[in-house]
């Protein structure tokens, strides 16, 4: 009788590596000191996790939290505006900077982060020789950055057509 209900029991499903470490960039996230997104950044080496970052100010200076905005407006090639908070350093950035200080080559590594990157992210992505990028969603200013993953051999895989907005955009 036990077997019977053993059978009717659904059998769990792991979740791929992907959604595992898709997982673990929103707790990294929450970390954050900018209410601007809350973004988390994991990099991995041979599925282990080599450094990990979040959007927060430069150690020992005021966070967004705390202190507000620094917002500038940026003009875009079609004459549209767009807003960003220039306080704090990317969670891509931060996870970089990690594994530089701890001397930890990422060469051949996996990003996952909560956006696709903004094009400096992408740019200082290429440059620490990682090569597949995952993210959870879009970003609004992400197609440049797209375009260069793909000349430089990146492979990026967005998991969720949603794209990221914020308030004041």
């Amino acid at each position: 009788m036990s077997e019977k209900k053993d059978q009717e029991k659904e059998i769990y499903k792991r979740p791929s590596w992907d959604e595992y470490f898709l997982k673990i960039v929103d707790m990294v996230g929450s970390r954050g000191s900018c209410d601007r997104g809350r973004a988390g950044c994991v990099i991995t080496r041979d599925r282990r996790i080599v450094a990990t970052g979040y959007a927060g100010s430069p150690v020992g200076l005021p966070h967004c939290d705390e202190v507000g905005h620094e917002m500038h407006t940026v003009v875009n090639d079609d004459g549209t505006t767009s807003r960003h908070c220039i306080r704090t350093t990317h969670a891509e950035q931060n996870a970089i900077c990690e594994a530089a200080r701890m001397g930890i080559a990422l060469e051949g590594g996996t990003l996952y982060c909560k956006m696709t990157p903004c094009y400096t992210c992408a740019k200082m992505i290429i440059n620490a020789g990682i090569k597949r990028v995952v993210c959870a969603q879009d970003y609004h200013a992400g197609q440049r950055s797209k375009e260069i993953f793909q000349e430089a051999g990146v492979a990026y895989t967005l998991a969720n057509e949603e794209m990221t907005e914020y308030e004041d955009q």
